[in-house]
């Protein structure tokens, strides 16, 4: 067989398998870039273990209209711009590859409204091909819809598990981050049901309250609180 090119659609398929692994792969590229935005409330919704729709919405600081194409193109990022910054990243992602990644394996919604535009806009791309950006009904921040995954894959589809493991290991990816940044507001729904309702926490018995809805009681009876600066390391088991 001779040496080719490969067809656009198949190189960001390709890509797609190095990023997007599960449902929470999914999860985690997006929540990651609200964190990046500066969210300080993240509310995720899944269905049917997080195969049939992922919505990730947050209030941070959103994508300008006019870059909304450029935000679906592979390593396309605004987290940096040099080799200095590379070396000195401090965001959780800078890649630039999971929306477009996303996009060629799923249907993919981006809706968002940058802090001082006066409407939002919306960009919609299947299995790869993307819509022209129009506007739409959005308060500040972005809402990302991820519905349909890998239904153009169906190769990959067949090693997506059964909807209960799914959302095990999206819940425990939502509680390790709630635990990492007692600073953002996080929710968790799969369908009607809420699994995890973090409101944002400011010190003292307000940080013990999500410790024990995440951890149990078990463990907070059994902590020591300690003078740190990181939220990670100011409570230890016995």
């Amino acid at each position: 067989m001779p040496i080719r090119v490969l067809p656009d659609a198949l190189v960001d398929q390709i890509a797609a398998g190095e990023v997007i692994e599960r449902p929470a792969s999914v999860v985690k590229e997006l929540v990651e870039n609200s964190l990046d935005a500066g969210a300080s409330r993240i509310e995720v919704d899944v269905e049917r273990g997080g195969v049939g729709l992922i919505r990730v919405s947050d209030d941070g600081r959103g994508i300008a209209a006019a870059e909304l194409p450029l935000a679906l193109a592979r390593h396309a990022t605004s987290k940096i711009t040099s080799l200095d910054d590379l070396e000195a990243v401090t965001t959780l992602g800078f890649r630039g590859e999971a929306l477009p990644s996303i996009g060629s394996v799923a249907k993919l919604r981006i809706a968002t409204r940058a802090a001082g535009e006066p409407q939002g806009a919306e960009i919609i791309i299947e299995g790869g091909a993307a819509t022209a950006v129009r506007p739409a009904a959005q308060p500040a921040g972005t809402t990302i819809e991820v519905r349909d995954l890998f239904f153009n894959v169906p190769a990959r589809r067949k090693f997506v598990r059964s909807d209960t493991t799914e959302l095990t290991h999206i819940a425990r990816l939502i509680e390790r981050l709630a635990l990492s940044r007692f600073d953002v507001a996080f929710r968790l729904r799969h369908g009607s049901r809420t699994l995890l309702d973090a409101p944002v926490v400011s010190a003292g018995e307000a940080e013990r309250a999500r410790l024990d809805e995440i951890l149990g009681g078990d463990f907070t009876a059994a902590a020591v609180r300690q003078p740190h600066n990181n939220c990670w390391n100011r409570w230890w088991s016995t």
